[in-house]
């Protein structure tokens, strides 16, 4: 049998060239704009906090930044909490909640689809969070539609 001399990784080791960037940093030009689109359900995987992530990057970098929730992705939007609304009953239950407040503090757009909040999930405009924007099933495919008009980045988000 083989005999292990490698000693075992320890806390602080780097495994990686974590610093080595192969790519230049792109900003964005003056008015450029990003729409990341989210249909995928709350807590399902990793895409859709990922995605948020990368919402705020894009920002971060110059762009005019919206997120769209509609379908499943209504569920990223509404407040959540337990034992009440707020309260993080395990760590990580509010990431969605505190990473979308914090892209509109930053001057992001958050909108969600009022169709699937409400007949598909069951739940009114006031269960958003505040700030996220509710608006009509046929303005879905319109804000993409001039996103694309304005040659905007999109960053399409989903799930099976």
């Amino acid at each position: 049998m083989p005999a292990v001399t490698k000693p075992a990784n320890q806390k602080g080791d780097h495994l990686v060239d974590y610093e080595q960037k192969v790519f230049e940093d792109v900003k964005a030009k003056p008015g450029e704009k990003a729409l990341v689109t989210f249909h995928t359900v709350a807590f399902e995987g990793s895409i859709g906090f990922v995605n948020m992530l990368q919402a705020t990057r894009l920002m971060r970098k110059g762009f005019e930044t919206s997120i769209l929730l509609y379908g499943p992705g209504v569920t990223l939007g509404v407040q959540r909490g337990f034992p009440k609304l707020g309260d993080e009953a395990f760590p990580g239950h509010q990431n969605f909640n505190n990473t979308l407040v914090k892209f509109m503090a930053e001057g992001g757009k958050v909108y969600a689809c009022r169709f699937a909040l409400q007949a598909l999930y069951g739940h009114g405009e006031g269960a958003l969070i505040p700030g996220i924007i509710p608006i009509s099933p046929l303005d879905v495919l319109d804000i993409t539609l001039l996103h694309r008009n304005e040659n905007a980045f999109m960053l399409h988000t989903w799930t099976l």
